[in-house]
């Protein structure tokens, strides 16, 4: 569910769109040349963006500058300005490289199975990318940032609602079953737990979330319509 954000792809996508947001820490020129696809344009986006996310998780956002983020990345300051503008654009662009991986969900042949196997991922990603809860805190202090993660979150949704589609098809749901409303159910209780709450890893957390919702899935819960939703 929750890509390897410390993997940086080679997508070529530009800076986020929107006016700057982020306190003035804006660049010269909000210009945004045209670009050619791979050679030396992505390799400077890769080191910009692992920069980037080093420093958010060393600094944290209001510490972040895109200086800084030039010296680490070892490129010229007007480079990265050029590019992506301000710090919001840089995020965003942290956070659209994540969504260019080519993750799938598991397939265990059971609605719950597959529910306890995302969970199961979503607690490793979290466990181990600390630049994960630092960007989505760095979402409410950021317009595009925020517009990025929730971009990502659809994309991510959308991947995942083949589970559901499996269920659906086997027979262990009905006809109906919101493929949506069925992961953001199962998954929420983990990102509670460590990202909102800051708690240790609890894999049985998961695990019983994703039977929960299995057996409300079973029994028409999340049908759409169902108990006026």
């Amino acid at each position: 569910m929750v890509a390897a954000v410390g993997a940086s792809g080679n997508r070529d996508t530009g800076p986020g769109a929107g006016r700057p947001s982020d306190g003035g820490r804006t660049g010269p020129s909000a210009s945004v040349p045209v670009r050619r696809p791979g050679g030396r344009t992505a390799r400077v986006r890769t080191h910009v963006l692992v920069a980037a996310r080093e420093l958010l998780v060393e600094r944290g956002y209001d510490e972040l500058t895109m200086d800084a983020v030039a010296e680490r990345a070892g490129v010229h300051r007007t480079t990265v300005y050029r590019r992506w503008r301000d710090v919001g654009g840089l995020l965003a662009d942290v956070l659209d490289a994540a969504g260019g991986d080519d993750w799938r969900p598991p397939d265990t042949g059971t609605l719950e199975g597959d529910l306890v196997a995302v969970n199961a991922e979503v607690e490793a990603a979290l466990s181990a990318e600390a630049v994960i809860a630092a960007l989505i805190a760095a979402s409410f202090r950021s317009q595009e940032a925020a517009g990025a993660l929730r971009r990502f979150w659809e994309e991510r949704y959308a991947r995942c609602a083949v589970v559901v589609e499996r269920a659906v098809r086997r027979g262990e749901c009905p006809e109906g079953t919101c493929a949506r409303r069925v992961l953001v159910a199962a998954t929420a209780p983990v990102y509670q737990q460590r990202v909102l709450v800051r708690g240790g890893a609890d894999p049985e957390l998961g695990r019983q979330a994703a039977r929960s919702v299995a057996l409300g899935a079973a029994g028409g819960v999340f049908v759409s319509g169902a108990g006026g939703g």
